[in-house]
């Protein structure tokens, strides 16, 4: 019986995960296929009862529908239910479904493979108070950084997210995250500032010589953030590898072989390289 996953959410602009999913399957000779499913809101109840079926291995969820997965599945691991996002669903052998987070691991795998640092004990700041900060923070804190250091446009949400995970929250043009950022080990842009608005979030010169900037942001490949952090010399990466990373976890947990990411890599390098979009 070949078997079935897919991406839900509302618009779905990229196939980078189908990609990478379907080329893991070929090359571990797993009769499979991953789908993208766009669907309307009244749609979601009804795939999620689809997806409990004995052809499904399980499912990814992008927006808007994160966070209304939560009660349409039988069990959420701890680790989403903190970061307040389910963004991976596995059908267990009974047929109940789980829902899981890849964004906090693969971020942090990401950061140890493209920057050669770990998270624990360091010093981390974050521009953003949304889903993808809060999985940074929470993968931050969860590995034993020394500190968490949050900045946001309005402070009031970088101070609600600091309060629910840990750390500090910061207006991020305030006084405390700029003395965050100048202590920083790792800066964090969990924005969409250099993907749907140019320019860099922060100036990457306020950072210490050592530091280094990780960019969730992976189209473009480089944004002015990256630019300018690279010419100062600071170690830099995109979203790319951190998108690699949580793919593999998913596709870990369905099927149970370990990493292919290597595999999802190679795959996908070439809507990467072109900045794709679907």
């Amino acid at each position: 019986m070949s078997r079935r996953v897919a991406l839900i959410g509302r618009p779905l602009r990229r196939r980078h995960s189908q990609v990478m999913h379907d080329a893991a399957f070929a090359a571990n000779g797993i009769d499979a296929r991953y789908e993208l499913r766009e669907l309307e809101p009244a749609e979601l109840d009804d795939f999620v009862a689809e997806a409990s079926g004995e052809a499904w291995l399980g499912f990814q969820v992008t927006a808007p529908y994160k966070r209304d997965v939560f009660g349409l599945v039988d069990t959420v691991e701890p680790a989403a239910e903190a970061i307040g996002a389910v963004n991976s669903v596995v059908r267990r052998p009974d047929g109940t479904l789980l829902g899981f987070n890849t964004d906090a691991p693969g971020f942090a795998a990401a950061v140890e493979a493209e920057l050669g640092l770990r998270l624990e004990g360091a010093r981390v700041a974050v521009a953003g108070a949304g889903g993808a900060a809060r999985a940074v923070a929470y993968a931050a804190l969860d590995a034993g950084a020394a500190d968490v250091a949050v900045g946001a446009r309005r402070a009031a949400a970088a101070e609600a997210l600091a309060e629910a995970l840990g750390g500090t929250g910061h207006a991020l043009d305030g006084d405390g995250f700029r003395a965050a950022l100048a202590d920083a080990d790792l800066f964090v842009n969990a924005t969409t500032v250099g993907m749907l608005s140019p320019g860099a979030v922060i100036d990457p010169a306020v950072l210490r010589a050592g530091a280094a900037v990780f960019d969730l942001v992976y189209v473009p490949p480089e944004t002015e953030l990256l630019r300018l952090a690279r010419a100062r010399g600071l170690r830099a990466a995109n979203g790319a590898g951190m998108l690699v990373h949580q793919a593999a976890i998913a596709f870990r947990r369905w099927t149970g072989v370990e990493d292919s990411s290597a595999t999802m890599r190679a795959a996908v390098a070439p809507l990467l390289e072109q900045g794709a979009q679907p």
